[in-house]
C-alpha cells in the first residue's frame, strides 16, 4: 500500500523525516524533492567496478546547466530524508520525463531506515537545461508486512553529499573475507 499525502504529513517527525519540508511540495500520494546546485561527472572513459573512478564537480548556475546525451550526471536532492517502518521509493516527475530526462537510472528503491540525501543518476535523451531548486523527482512510501530490519550501517547511510558508486568497497571486502566469495559470485578472468 502507498501512503497518501495526508498520511505522509501525519507521519512527519516520526516514521518520515523530510528536511526541509515545504507543504507546497506535498502531492496526493508523494512529495516532490528538489535538485541541489551541484553535479558530479565521471572523468573516466571506462568505468571500473573494482576501484574508485575519478570525478569532476560542477556547480549548476542559476541560469541553468545543459546536460548532454550519452553522459551520466550524478546529482542530489536538497532535502535530507529519513524513513522508518516504510519503504521509500523515488521516481522522476512526469513533467521532467517528458523532457527526456531520466532522474534515476536504476536506483529508485530505498531501504527501510535510510537516512541521507538521495543521489540522482541523471541521463538526458537530448540536451536539456536544468536549474537548481527544481522539483525534479518525487518520493513515495510503501507499507511493509512482517518483521522489519532497518538499514542501519551501509556505505551510503548518513551521507552528506552526492554519492558516486562505492561498489569497489564490496570487492575489497570480498578480498578480506573468503566466505563472502560464495555470496558475491565468482570472479571472472
Amino acid at each position: 500500500m502507498i501512503l497518501s499525502g495526508n498520511e505522509i504529513r501525519q507521519r512527519l517527525g516520526g516514521d518520515i523525516v523530510i528536511d526541509p519540508f515545504d507543504e507546497e511540495l506535498l502531492n496526493p500520494n508523494s512529495y516532490n524533492l528538489r535538485l541541489h546546485d551541484e553535479l558530479l561527472v565521471y572523468e573516466e572513459i571506462i568505468l571500473d567496478m573494482k576501484r574508485p573512478n575519478r570525478l569532476r564537480r560542477y556547480q549548476i548556475p542559476k541560469d541553468g546547466f545543459v546536460l548532454n546525451p550519452n553522459q551520466l550526471y550524478l546529482g542530489r536532492t536538497i532535502e535530507r530524508t529519513e524513513t522508518h517502518n516504510l519503504v521509500p521509493m523515488l521516481e522522476g516527475r512526469s513533467s521532467v520525463g517528458r523532457l527526456g530526462l531520466f532522474v534515476h537510472c536504476t536506483a529508485g528503491f530505498g531501504d527501510v531506515g535510510f537516512k541521507g540525501y538521495w543521489t540522482l543518476e541523471m541521463f538526458a535523451v537530448q540536451p536539456v537545461r536544468i536549474y537548481p531548486g527544481t522539483p525534479i523527482c518525487q518520493i513515495f512510501y510503501h507499507t511493509l508486512e512482517g518483521d522489519i530490519t532497518e538499514y542501519a550501517a551501509g556505505k551510503y547511510q548518513n551521507n552528506n553529499d552526492i554519492q558516486p558508486s562505492l561498489l569497489y568497497q564490496e570487492w575489497e571486502e570480498k578480498k578480506k573475507d573468503p566466505q563472502m566469495r560464495l555470496s558475491f559470485g565468482q570472479e571472472i578472468g
